[in-house]
């Protein structure tokens, strides 16, 4: 089935010197029969007339090239038929084709001064040749038809600049889009490989120190050893957990991966540590305006609550744990509190120091500080201060100690 869509298909396919003498053919086809028709009292046609015939349709070739040249040339012809006495409905035909070509390959401008001095020549020569210029008994249509083509071209070009403005907004909006898509992946993909990193570091290195303190107790405390080995074992299965899933993401694979944590994230946490048979006491002032926070500093809280409540968990003997999660404006509050004696010595003092110092890592990275120490009255109090505003988070006597 034959459709519009073929058709305007097949004809934009055709080379334009085919479309040129097609026209050339086509105007000279009609031009031509209607020169042969003598009009009553008008002169026949004669060798000038078949001449400027000749001349208007050869010109008519180069009208892509050379439009206003081409627009003089047919125009004289017209005119030396008319004052050679010469008249016919078709004979302007060359013009209106090479006018049209004038306006639509051409600007505003040009179009405007073409129809002035087309429009002015048309009226001269009806005025000197008189009545026997048009003898339909229109006079002002000399004046007129000149501007038909011109406005015609003008119409189908303002088109076609339309169309070419519409598809390079589109190619460039959606350029806008694939650069702020790559802007947003390069972004994603470092944060994800901050947060590898941060999980590489911190889990070796608390294998690491584990490790040294089972191979210095495996003959004096072989129980601590064994207790040091659990909780490397433990830490290997919980790295590798994040590791698959930090690098699905980078690999672009399918399948669920778990999202960057958040204080959203909170209540999971301390259910967790809940199930482990810790009293965990979650505070949280809906003034901190978690959703508001930057993603880094509600990673850095939670990462620092999370390694709090392991400390609390495997080196104290406490059971009731309170956490706070405060937000004074232009800064987060994030403190662990426990209840409990002092942590034994030996391996706790070494396995916490080290989850201190992972602490204090994020806190500074964040933009923020970290404070530790006991309580008075006991306990062990780890307290952050993380800026939420893209500064440094306050420092000095505004904040309090870590014993508070």
């Amino acid at each position: 089935m034959v459709t519009v869509e073929r058709v305007a298909g097949l004809v934009r396919g055709i080379s334009p010197v085919v479309v040129d003498v097609l026209v050339v053919v086509v105007v000279g086809l009609l031009t031509g029969a209607d020169a042969a028709v003598s009009y009553p009292g008008y002169e026949p046609a004669g060798p000038l007339t078949w001449v400027l015939l000749a001349v208007s349709l050869v010109a008519l070739l180069g009208r892509r090239r050379w439009p206003v040249p081409v627009a003089l040339t047919t125009g004289a012809a017209c005119a030396g038929w008319a004052l050679n006495g010469h008249v016919g409905e078709l004979l302007n035909l060359p013009v209106i084709v090479a006018l049209y070509t004038v306006a639509v390959q051409g600007d505003r401008r040009r179009t405007v001064v073409t129809a002035v001095v087309a429009s002015a020549l048309s009226g001269l020569v009806a005025l000197t040749v008189g009545g026997r210029a048009n003898p339909q008994g229109a006079p002002m249509l000399e004046l007129v038809w000149p501007l038909v083509p011109l406005l015609l071209g003008e119409v189908v070009r303002t088109r076609a600049e339309l169309l070419r403005e519409y598809a390079d907004r589109a190619e460039r909006a959606e350029a806008e889009r694939e650069a702020e898509a790559a802007r947003r992946v390069r972004q994603e993909r470092v944060r994800i490989a901050r947060e590898l990193h941060d999980i590489v570091a911190h889990t070796v290195t608390g294998m690491t120190v584990q490790a040294g303190l089972a191979l210095d107790a495996r003959e004096s405390r072989p129980e601590v050893a064994a207790e040091a080995m659990r909780q490397v074992r433990a830490s290997g299965r919980d790295a590798v957990r994040e590791l698959r899933a930090t690098l699905a993401v980078l690999r672009e694979e399918p399948g669920s991966t778990a999202p960057t944590p958040r204080l959203a994230d909170l209540d999971e946490l301390v259910d967790r540590a809940r199930a482990d048979g810790l009293l965990v006491d979650l505070t949280r002032e809906q003034a901190a305006g978690e959703g508001e926070l930057p993603l880094v500093v509600e990673l850095a809280a939670y990462r620092i609550v999370q390694e709090a409540l392991t400390n609390v968990r495997r080196h104290s003997r406490a059971r009731r744990v309170k956490v706070t999660v405060a937000g004074p404006p232009g800064r987060l509050l994030v403190e662990v509190a426990d209840e409990g004696p002092e942590r034994p010595p030996e391996h706790g003092a070494r396995a916490a120091g080290f989850g201190l110092v992972g602490m204090r890592e994020r806190a500074v990275a964040a933009g923020g500080e970290l404070e530790h120490g006991p309580r008075p009255g006991g306990g062990f109090a780890v307290r952050a201060w993380l800026p939420v505003d893209g500064g440094r988070a306050a420092t000095g006597p505004e904040r309090g100690g870590a014993g508070g």
